[in-house]
C-alpha cells in the first residue's frame, strides 16, 4: 500500500511540476497577423511593454514581419533577457519570412542559443503567424 501511495504522490508531484512550467500567453490579431506573446517570469516590465507594442501597433509588428511575409518567432535567454540598460541584447533573436511556425521556432531558438551568454536555454517570447 505504501508503494502505491508513494507512486501516486510522485505522479501528482510530477503533474504539478508540469503545470508550473506552463507559460501564460497573450494572443492578438493585428491586420493579417496572429501574434502570440509568451509571458515568461524573467521578462521585465520594460520588456513586456515593448513586446506588447508588437501586438498592438502595425509599425512595430512590421519590424518583425515585413510585408506580412510568412511566419516569425523571437527567442530570448532567461539569463540574458531581451532588453538590458535600455538596449536590446544580442542574444534576443527575431527571425521572419519562414515557411511555417515550426521552422520559425526552431530557427529563432537555435540562433538565440548560439548567441546567449547565460546557461539557461533560450525560450520563445513572441510568435507571429498569418491570421486564420
Amino acid at each position: 500500500m505504501k508503494a502505491i501511495l508513494a507512486g501516486m504522490c510522485a505522479v501528482c508531484l510530477g503533474a504539478g511540476f508540469a503545470v508550473a512550467q506552463d507559460v501564460p500567453v497573450e494572443l492578438a490579431t493585428l491586420g493579417t497577423s496572429q501574434v502570440t506573446l509568451h509571458v515568461h517570469g524573467f521578462l521585465t516590465e520594460e520588456e513586456l511593454t515593448v513586446l506588447r507594442l508588437v501586438t498592438k501597433d502595425a509599425t512595430a509588428l512590421a519590424l518583425f514581419v515585413p510585408a506580412d511575409d510568412g511566419f516569425a518567432a523571437m527567442a530570448a535567454s532567461p539569463d540574458d533577457g531581451f532588453i538590458r540598460a535600455g538596449v536590446p541584447v544580442s542574444s534576443a533573436v527575431a527571425l521572419s519570412g519562414l515557411p511555417d511556425a515550426a521552422a520559425a521556432q526552431t530557427a529563432a531558438l537555435a540562433a538565440c542559443d548560439a548567441a546567449r551568454s547565460g546557461t539557461a536555454p533560450c525560450v520563445l517570447v513572441l510568435e507571429i503567424a498569418p491570421a486564420s
